[in-house]
Formats: C-alpha cells, structure tokens, sequence
C-alpha cells in the first residue's frame, strides 16, 4: 500500500463511524461516567467498534491504541515503532452538551511522528486528512481540496481555547502568545480550523492523551503549522511508559 494513500483510507473510516455516531447525537442517549470521571456513551462505542474493524481489515497486523479499550483495559506497557492511535469521538462532553464541535480521529504513528491522519465532524460532514505531505479537506463525500495555514494576521490573531477556561487564564496565555481574539471550542476541530487558516493558535496547558491530538497535529502540520512542546522541541507519540499522556503543547498556524 502506497503510504500516501494512508490519510485518505483513515477518512473514509472516519466518515463510516461518523455516519453510525450522528443519529445518536441530540438523541437523548445514556451517558456513563468511566473510572476517570469522564463521560462515554454508546456512539463511542459503536463508532470505536467500527473503527477497529475496518483498521484490522485494510492494516492487519498493525497495533491500535484506542480510547475506549485503553479506558477499560488500560493501555500497553510498551508499542512498536508503528502503530494506529483512534478516538471514536474527541469531545465527548460537546457530544452529550448538543454541542456541534466533536470529531472521530484516527491517526498512524511511525517512529513518535503523526505520519496520516483524520478528522471528521459528523454534524457539518466536513472532513481533514493528510495526503503525500499536504492537508486535504472536503465536505460530505464532495470533492477534497487542499488547505493551508494562513500567516499570522498581526492585530487579528484568532486562539482557540477550552470552553472551560477561566477568563484570568485566558488574559495570561493572550500576553504570553500574542493573540489578540480568544474562541472557546471543543476538541480536536481546532487543529483542523488552523490548518485551513480560520484560526491561528492553540496553546494547551493542560492534560490531554495522544489519541485526542495526533490525528489533528498530522493534519496541522500537512498544511504547513507546527505542534511543539512549551519548550520548541518536538511532540512525540508513543509515550507507553506514561500512559500515553501528554505533556503542554502549543499548536500553531503560519
């Protein structure tokens, strides 16, 4: 399999599971708390399930990390140099607020890179994958189109931000990183607005596990932006021995 096809085959899984998952959204489904207090319902499941089997089918042999089997069983003390990392819906709590930002995520690692990936946004049917190096986007099965980050607009600069972020956190992290507009949203949509330049940064001071980001920071940097640790250095995957927890990131456009 040539690997530049790689991305695209990771959207049409993700488009599949996005197909299962929407009728359940804004449907009033069951939400149950996991061991670590956060929320799954049935379209995790489901749309994990689906996800899972079409990887087993088109990659055999390659390893999978995903959220809803690492939750329940606990992730692998230790991954090869190859593996897939999967969140059936990134924004759960979105998902079960109504919320229209939540997306199903796949994405390949090779040697701790993000080497393809996808997102999909089941309520706008748009969709971002890497291929041969540059970040395609289409909308609900038409044509896909390239996209890029825009250059840093100077007086304008659009951060995203967590919907739960204090005010005085948002102020501190403004002077820190210089952007001038801070815009609350969910999940790993935000890496995706940056790639196709609606937006500029994304600084991260907080938790999140692999599987949340590197889907979103394959086609980040498709299109031309940077995911980098607080410190400049490269984000990398595969962090077996911490639980595949992440550290700080600050993800950026042009």
């Amino acid at each position: 399999m040539n690997e530049n096809d790689v991305g695209e085959i990771l959207a049409e899984i993700c488009e599949a599971a996005a197909v299962l998952i929407l009728p359940l959204w804004r449907s009033g489904l069951e939400v149950q708390t996991k061991a670590d207090e956060s929320p799954v319902t049935v379209a995790d499941q489901r749309g994990e399930a689906l996800i899972l089997e079409h990887l087993a089918r088109r990659f055999p042999g390659v390893p999978v990390i995903s959220e809803e089997d690492a939750s329940e069983f606990g992730t692998p003390d230790a991954i090869g140099p190859r593996f897939f990392l999967v969140d059936p819906v990134d924004g759960t709590k979105a998902f079960v607020r109504g919320d229209p930002n939540f997306t199903v995520n796949i994405a390949l690692i090779q040697d701790g890179r993000p080497v393809a990936g996808a997102v999909c946004a089941p309520p706008t049917g748009e969709t971002w994958f890497t291929q041969a190096g540059v970040a395609m986007k289409r909308t609900a099965g038409g044509p896909a189109a390239p996209v890029r980050v825009r250059p840093w607009p100077k007086g304008a600069a659009v951060a995203l931000v967590s919907h739960t972020m204090k005010p005085e956190t948002t102020q501190k992290l403004a002077e820190e990183y210089g952007f001038d507009v801070p815009e609350p949203m969910d999940s790993s949509i935000k890496f995706c607005r940056i790639a196709e330049g609606s937006a500029d940064i994304y600084p991260r001071h907080g938790p999140t596990m692999e599987w949340d980001i590197a889907a979103g920071h394959a086609v980040l940097e498709a299109a031309g932006g940077t995911v980098l640790t607080l410190e400049g250095q490269a984000f990398a995957y595969g962090k077996a021995g911490e639980g595949f927890r992440n550290g700080w990131f600050v993800a950026r456009g042009g």
